[in-house]
């Protein structure tokens, strides 16, 4: 039987941990919607989430940015051809082997990325700012973990990503 927080138990409970996370979640997901809202009619979150990855990976071949989106090659491709339409991302042939063609941002793809996760960042840290600083040492400590757990590596410091989310990325 499982011990949760409301009853009395330690917090220990992976059941209570489980439930807070996914609250924690939700909670992530709307900072990250409305950190969109501004570049929502170019952009979806999907999209959103290759140009991090072309953000973070530098020029990348399809199949590979596919795997890492975990979404099939046509997927990928149609995703890609709409950030090219919208001029956020381009093609170009690989240096190394002339029959490959790799994905990379345009400056604009750039600038789209560093400016949602500039709102973002900012967002998050009015709700850290929040909590007394022993609390935040304790969630520094608890994401850090969960994060390592989960294979996600950090974020970039104080400057705007590259990133990793969430993927989250969810966004």
């Amino acid at each position: 039987m499982h011990r949760d927080e409301t009853s009395g138990g330690t917090g220990d409970d992976v059941e209570a941990v489980t439930r807070a996370v996914l609250t924690a979640s939700r909670l992530l997901v709307a900072v990250s919607a409305r950190s969109l809202a501004a570049v929502e009619d170019r952009v979806t979150l999907p999209q959103f989430r290759m140009l991090v990855v072309l953000s973070t990976r530098g020029a990348t071949k399809l199949v590979t940015l596919a795997d890492l989106l975990h979404v099939a090659p046509s997927t990928a491709m149609r995703m890609v051809d709409r950030l090219i339409a919208a001029g956020l991302a381009d093609r170009q042939t690989n240096p190394a082997n002339r029959r490959e063609t790799l994905l990379r941002l345009t400056d604009e793809g750039r600038r789209t990325v560093e400016d949602v996760t500039a709102r973002r960042r900012a967002e998050i840290a009015a709700i850290v700012e929040r909590l007394a600083p022993r609390q935040r040492a304790a969630l520094v400590g608890a994401l850090t973990a969960f994060n390592e757990a989960g294979g996600e590596p950090p974020a970039a410091g104080p400057q705007p990503y590259p990133l990793g989310w969430a993927v989250d990325g969810g966004p």
